[in-house]
C-alpha cells in the first residue's frame, strides 16, 4: 500500500479550486470531466484529490494497492466496507471504515495500461 491522494469531497468544484488552486496556488496535476481534480501538494509528492459528492462520503487518505478487488476479498471479513470494488478511469476503487467511522479509500491503477 502506498499514500497517494488525500481525497476531499466538497459541494462545489469551481468554489474549491477557487480556494486551492487560485488563492493557495496549488498546481491541478490532472481533471476527470467537471467533478473531479487533484492538486499537487507543495513540499510532498501526496495529491489533494477533490471530487464533488453528495455528503456521503467523508475526507480520508488514498492508498494505492495492485487490486482493489483482491483487497477487498482478501480483507472481507476484517474491515467494514462502504462500498463494493467500483470501477473508476483507470482502475477500482473502494472504502472501508475504522472503529470511529472514519474512511480510507484504496484504488488501483489496473485498467489504465490496457486503455493506453
Amino acid at each position: 500500500m502506498k499514500l497517494t491522494f488525500f481525497y476531499l469531497p466538497v459541494a462545489d468544484l469551481k468554489e474549491a479550486l477557487a480556494l486551492y488552486r487560485d488563492t493557495l496556488g496549488w498546481q491541478e496535476a490532472w481533471r476527470e470531466g467537471d467533478t473531479t481534480t487533484s492538486l499537487r501538494l507543495p513540499g510532498t509528492e501526496i495529491e489533494l484529490m477533490v471530487d464533488t459528492d453528495d455528503g456521503s462520503m467523508t475526507p480520508g487518505p488514498v492508498f494505492e494497492v495492485d487490486s482493489v478487488q483482491a483487497f477487498h476479498a482478501r480483507h472481507r471479513d476484517e474491515l467494514r466496507f462502504r462500498f463494493e470494488p467500483k470501477e473508476i478511469p483507470g482502475g477500482y476503487w473502494s472504502a472501508f471504515e475504522d472503529p470511529s467511522g472514519n474512511l480510507t479509500y484504496v484504488l488501483d491503477q489496473s485498467t489504465a495500461e490496457a486503455a493506453g
